[in-house]
C-alpha cells in the first residue's frame, strides 16, 4: 500500500473515533455540577436574570439538541463563542497554542536527547553503581506529581535564589524586543521547562532508551559487528544505539499529544499563558463552548501525533510496510 493511500484510511479510520470523544466529552461537560448560568449572571443576582442568562445561551434546552446544534456548529467550522469571554472560542485557542507548543516541544526535545543518553549510559553499565543510580533517580523523579516538583523550583529558584521568574511568559516591567524579548521569554521559559522535562518526560525516555538498548545488544548483529573486529564503542553507538532509537522515536510522536494536554498543571503552577491553564481556568468558570473545543484540538493532536509516528517510523525502519 502506498503512503498517501495509508494516510487517507487512518484518516476515514479516526473521524469516528474523534466523533465519539466528541459526543462522551459533551455529556461529561454539561452533566458536571454546577450551573454555569448563574456564574455568569453572578452570585447576587436575581432568579429571573439568571433564568434569563439562561435561555439566551441556550443553557435550558435538553442536552441531546444542544448537542445537535454543537455538531452542526462544528461542520460549519465554528466552535461557538466563549461564555466567559464573549469571543470565539477558536480565535481564543489559536491565540494559546503559540505558548503551549514552545513549552511542550522544548520540553520534549530536552527530554528525549537527554533521557536516551542516559538511558544508553545506563545500559552501557549494566549492574553497576551508574545503572542502579540513574534507575533509582528516574523512578523517584517519574513518581513526583509534576505542580509539586514545580513548586519546589519556584520556592527555590524563584523565591529564595532570585535566578528566574516564576509567573507568566515576559516581564511586563520590561519593553523589550528583538533579542531582549527572545532572552526574557527564554528566561521565563527555563523553571517550566526543566518541571515538565524531569518530572515526566526525561524519566519515561531513559527507561524506554535503556530496555531498548539492552533488547538490540543481544541480537545477533551485534555478536557479528564484535566478530569482525569492530571496537565496543564503535559496535555500540553505530550499531546499538542507532536501532534502538526506534521505539525513542514511536515513544516521542505518541507522548506529544498527551504532553500538550498534560502540560495544564506545569502552565497552571507557573502561570504559563497556554492551553493548558486556559483549560484550568475553563474548568472553573463552568465554559462549556471552551472546554469542548479544547478537548477537541487535544484530541485531534493526539490521533495526528500517532499518524506522523506511523509516517516518520516507516522512514526511519525500511523493514516497515503498510499493508
Amino acid at each position: 500500500m502506498r503512503m498517501g493511500e495509508y494516510v487517507i484510511r487512518r484518516i476515514l479510520e479516526m473521524i469516528p473515533v474523534v466523533l465519539i470523544v466528541i459526543v462522551f466529552n459533551f455529556t461529561i461537560v454539561h452533566l458536571a455540577p454546577g450551573d454555569p448560568a448563574v456564574i455568569l449572571a453572578g452570585e447576587r443576582a436575581t432568579a429571573e436574570y439568571v433564568e434569563a442568562t439562561r435561555k439566551r445561551y441556550g443553557l435550558d434546552r435538553p442536552i441531546h439538541e444542544q448537542l445537535i446544534l454543537y455538531l452542526m456548529s462544528l461542520m460549519r467550522g465554528d466552535f461557538g463563542d466563549s461564555l466567559a469571554y464573549h469571543r470565539p472560542v477558536l480565535e481564543l485557542i489559536v491565540e494559546k497554542i503559540p505558548a503551549t507548543l514552545l513549552l511542550v516541544l522544548t520540553s520534549q526535545l530536552v527530554s528525549m536527547v537527554l533521557g536516551t543518553l542516559i538511558g544508553a549510559l545506563s545500559a552501557k553499565k549494566y549492574g553497576s553503581r551508574t545503572d542502579r543510580l540513574i534507575s533509582f533517580t528516574s523512578v523517584i523523579l517519574y513518581s513526583m506529581p509534576v505542580f509539586w516538583f514545580g513548586l519546589i523550583l519556584i520556592l527555590v529558584f524563584g523565591i529564595t535564589l532570585r535566578w528566574f521568574p516564576i509567573w507568566g511568559i515576559t516581564s511586563p516591567e520590561m519593553q523589550l524586543s528583538g533579542w531582549g524579548q527572545v532572552v526574557d521569554i527564554l528566561w521565563h521559559l527555563f523553571l517550566p521547562v526543566v518541571t515538565l522535562s524531569a518530572a515526566y518526560l526525561t524519566p519515561i525516555f531513559v527507561r524506554l532508551s535503556r530496555s531498548s538498548v539492552m533488547e538490540v545488544m543481544k541480537e545477533d548483529f551485534i555478536m557479528a559487528a564484535r566478530a569482525k573486529g569492530l571496537t565496543e564503542n564503535v559496535v555500540f553507538f553505530k550499531h546499538a544505539l542507532r536501532n534502538a532509537l526506534l521505539p525513542t522515536v514511536t515513544q516521542a510522536g505518541l507522548l506529544l499529544g498527551f504532553v500538550l494536554s498534560g502540560a495544564l498543571m506545569t502552565e497552571t503552577v507557573f502561570g504559563w499563558p497556554g492551553l493548558g491553564r486556559f483549560m484550568y481556568e475553563s474548568i472553573f468558570r463552568r465554559d462549556y463552548p471552551t472546554l469542548m473545543g479544547l478537548f477537541i484540538i487535544t484530541s485531534v493532536c493526539v490521533a495526528v501525533a500517532s499518524l506522523i509516528t506511523d509516517i516518520v517510523y516507516a522512514l526511519l525502519d525500511p523493514r516497515v510496510v503498510y499493508k
